[in-house]
């Protein structure tokens, strides 16, 4: 399984750090949701679903995180450390985040706006759904 991690360019000076993200540029695609989770609590997992279609850029901008990819064969867990640096999700891919620092704030950035006919929530389903698109 291939993981793909971005690292974004800081600019800053003292009076702080600025990281400025362009769809196409340093985002692999349109990007047409932004969402963020935040106060997730001690042993909080989120997730546990993977999308038809819609990809994602998932960036930890404050404090820590882990996720977990599973692509139907391989399971990979990736930290989010960095708030200049992002994680490449694909379409087909099983993720669940956890290890939340306290502080953590997650920022998701996706390329489609929410469906829910897009996402498949249960792991035997996901399953047979990698099973059926080779």
């Amino acid at each position: 399984m291939q993981v793909i991690k971005y690292m974004f360019q800081p600019h800053g000076d003292d009076r702080g750090q600025l990281v400025a993200l362009e769809e196409f540029k340093d985002i692999p695609f349109k990007i047409k949701r932004v969402y963020y989770m935040y106060d997730t609590g001690e042993g909080v997992r989120r997730g546990y679903h993977a999308h038809k279609n819609l990809e994602q850029i998932l960036i930890c901008i404050h404090g820590t995180c882990k996720i977990l990819l599973d692509n139907g064969k391989e399971k990979k867990v990736v930290p989010l450390e960095k708030p200049y640096e992002g994680l490449y999700v694909a379409n087909n891919m099983w993720r669940e985040m956890f290890d939340f620092s306290p502080d953590a704030v997650l920022l998701v950035l996706a390329s489609e706006a929410y469906d829910e006919s897009d996402y498949i929530r249960n792991y035997d389903d996901f399953l047979e759904f990698i099973k059926e698109s080779e």
